[in-house]
């Protein structure tokens, strides 16, 4: 039942809607529908809104093989090619404005990230050779300009010098290092590697993973530390129950691409670790909470929280079939999922968080960050597992 009803959500409701945000005047996609259902043709089109999109569409066809797919997929490409890339200084824009001039020029190794990871499933979708050589420039540019002997640097300006990483930072701490940027430089250069088969890209994934097992797992706590200063020292005392559970399949997925058997025997007790740790401290009531800071826990469901512990529940029974409890929080979480989270309103996607009340939080439904990029990778995982989670 849960792939067949996965599968239907995504053919029936997430594919249209996204297409149905298409730009066709100005490129890309529409940047902000409200909570009221009300589109703006002119707000903000973020950079990272439209590299997910891309992702979206080419994960989308590689699944269905639908042309439909295919040419949504192409008009993100040429939207990000020659709108969302600097071609004075190199490197992907923050966001462009409605017509698509540089609205804010910012520099960030996540938005570069996404990029690279949006246009390495492209290339695998079209065969298109200007995107696999439009990735490899930016891992280039990453490796040259956004990384120290430490790891990956976060925010610069326009031109590369750095400035204060206010986009990935939060909880009221600016962080050098982030937790979640380090996870989606991994998650990228782990596609790019997969359709490449570059040695130097397992070099750098290697070196990604010595990192989370060494400076951002707690092995005391069980968990992932979020905010860094410059040499990894955390910054609060946080947990971070979405980022967690994605970072577990994420991580097994790197291995398994990876086919490094000392590092996957060095980080697979992490992942098991993390999976056990998030089904007893953060899921309850059908869905996952969204985090806890100096032990308080937020209660909040949020969509992409709910969607990475789908996908994070399945992993973990997949390599532990004995667990059937992880495959049973699927299942139930993916029930939360239809019966709260997705927004049955005609011309509408998934709401992007309720209180533990279920009361929905009036925020908009497509944003810079709210995109297919969680929901709709759900939807993938679970229908590409081999097996029927039924």
């Amino acid at each position: 039942m849960l792939k067949t009803e996965v599968k239907k959500h995504l053919e029936n409701d997430l594919i249209p809607f996204w297409q149905g945000m298409k730009d066709e005047v100005h490129g890309g996609f529409y940047g902000y529908l409200g909570y009221d259902l009300k589109l703006d043709r002119q707000a903000v089109k973020g950079c990272i809104l439209n590299s997910r999109i891309l992702w979206f569409f080419s994960n989308a066809y590689l699944l269905l093989g639908k042309t439909s797919l295919l040419d949504s997929a192409r008009h993100a490409f040429v939207f990000l090619k020659e709108y969302c890339v600097d071609n004075q200084y190199g490197g992907v824009y923050w966001s462009l404005d409605y017509k698509g001039r540089p609205e804010d020029t910012t520099k960030h190794t996540y938005n570069q990230a996404f990029a690279i990871y949006a246009l390495s499933s492209y290339y695998d979708a079209s065969g298109d050779t200007q995107a696999l050589a439009a990735a490899r420039s930016l891992y280039q540019l990453v490796e040259t300009r956004c990384r120290d002997e430490y790891g990956y640097l976060e925010a610069f300006s326009r031109n590369f010098e750095p400035v204060d990483n206010h986009k990935l930072s939060g909880n009221g701490v600016m962080a050098e290092r982030t937790m979640n940027t380090l996870l989606h430089v991994f998650e990228a250069y782990t596609e790019l590697y997969r359709v490449s088969g570059e040695m130097q890209v397992a070099e750098r994934l290697r070196f990604m993973l010595d990192i989370i097992a060494d400076r951002v797992y707690n092995p005391r706590l069980g968990r992932q530390e979020v905010f860094f200063d410059r040499t990894w020292h955390t910054l609060t005392d946080l947990y971070s129950y979405g980022h967690d559970i994605e970072a577990a399949w994420l991580i097994d997925r790197g291995l398994e691409i990876l086919g490094d058997a000392v590092y996957t025997s060095k980080l697979s007790s992490v992942t098991k670790t993390i999976t056990e740790n998030i089904y007893n401290r953060a899921y309850t009531g059908h869905s996952l909470v969204n985090e806890a800071e100096n032990g308080i826990v937020d209660t909040t469901r949020v969509w992409w929280v709910q969607a990475e512990a789908v996908v994070g529940f399945l992993n973990g029974y997949q390599k532990y079939p004995e667990q059937k409890k992880y495959l049973e929080a699927a299942e139930d979480i993916w029930e939360y999922i239809k019966s709260s989270l997705i927004d049955r309103r005609k011309g509408s996607e998934w709401l992007p968080e309720l209180d533990q009340d279920g009361r929905p939080a009036e925020k908009p439904i497509v944003e810079p960050w709210k995109c297919p990029y969680h929901n709709g990778r759900m939807c993938f995982e679970v229908i590409r597992r081999s097996w029927d989670a039924s």
